[in-house]
């Protein structure tokens, strides 16, 4: 980079991305004795951006000057046998420092370049081949860059506690189910006692009594069933209702046939759903959730209609005996 003034060139596109700041806040570490005025007047002598230079000699006064200070970008001089600038970005870097990061050296770009970016630089200049223009691009690029780094892990930050809320919400409503199903179970048990305790019982009601009271342990549901469901509900999340009312309403009058009540159908539904959670792992769970509202819900309705039906048979044959 040429220390006298340039002429004036062009002035460069603005824009918020791919294009030169208004302004930038460059920390500059020079070594120690060597630090002169040259590069503030190349940037003087270039008004493209604006730029407020802070320079420091020595790697100790820069680190603490970054330390009191904000800055966009830093600059670091590269001088063989004097001020190593490869140590002082490795060491900000594993500081933590998260500024756009450029060396300034005289060795050829192609001998530094690779070391650079090994330690942690956004880019290596030699400064006998690097125009103003070109560095204030350079710096440009690596801030933007720098930005789009910390965008980026904060979105998916953010996107990490999304995921984790709706897990907590889908295992808060997986919860109030479970307390659903236990509710139910705790009624029937109510009902069956106050029909055991009435002295005047109709056949009908007696045998209504002996297909749903079943115990807890008695809701153990067959495998294949569970399985069966599980693959419908997979499907469904995947599909949607539309293709599958067939698969449906065979299931429902496989359930109704089975004397599955509404209770246990609830519970299959429970057990698949939380196996389809915990299988999800760290992706989202709301379209699962919402999905399989929409199943459980159109399945009752098709096991209401089966039961209804079958009432109706037995009514009729009944009548007809």
């Amino acid at each position: 980079m040429p220390h006298h003034a340039q002429p004036p060139l062009p002035h460069a596109p603005r824009g918020d991305w791919g294009a030169l700041p208004a302004s930038l806040r460059v920390l500059h570490i020079a070594p120690e004795g060597r630090s002169d005025a040259w590069l503030s007047e190349s940037f003087a002598a270039d008004n493209a951006v604006k730029v407020q230079l802070t320079e420091i000699a020595g790697a100790a006064a820069g680190l603490e000057q970054l330390n009191v200070a904000t800055f966009d970008a830093v600059l670091v001089t590269h001088h063989r046998g004097g001020q190593d600038a490869l140590a002082i970005v490795e060491g900000l870097r594993g500081a933590g420092g998260d500024e756009a990061l450029v060396i300034l050296g005289d060795a050829p770009e192609l001998e530094m370049a690779p070391l650079s970016y090994e330690v942690g630089a956004d880019a290596y200049l030699a400064k006998p081949t690097t125009s103003t223009r070109g560095l204030l691009w350079t710096l440009a690029k690596a801030v933007e860059r720098c930005r789009l780094v910390r965008e980026n892990r904060r979105l998916a930050q953010l996107e990490r506690a999304r995921l984790e809320r709706e897990h907590h919400e889908a295992e808060h409503v997986l919860c109030e189910q479970r307390a659903l199903v236990r509710d139910l179970e705790s009624l029937h048990r109510r009902c069956v006692d106050e029909s055991d305790q009435t002295e005047a019982v109709t056949s009908a009601s007696a045998e209504l009594a002996a297909r749903t009271s079943l115990s807890t342990e008695s809701l153990a549901l067959p495998a294949p069933l569970v399985a069966h469901y599980r693959e419908l509900l997979r499907t469904h999340v995947i599909m949607g209702s539309g293709t599958l009312a067939d698969e449906m309403r065979m299931l429902a009058e496989l359930l109704a046939t089975a004397g599955i009540s509404a209770r246990q159908t609830l519970q299959l539904h429970l057990q698949a759903l939380e196996e389809l959670v915990r299988g999800l792992g760290a992706r989202s769970t709301r379209h699962v959730l919402t999905r399989a509202d929409l199943l459980v819900l159109e399945m009752m309705l098709y096991l209401a209609e089966e039961y209804r039906r079958h009432g109706n048979s037995a009514a009729i044959a009944a009548k007809a005996a």
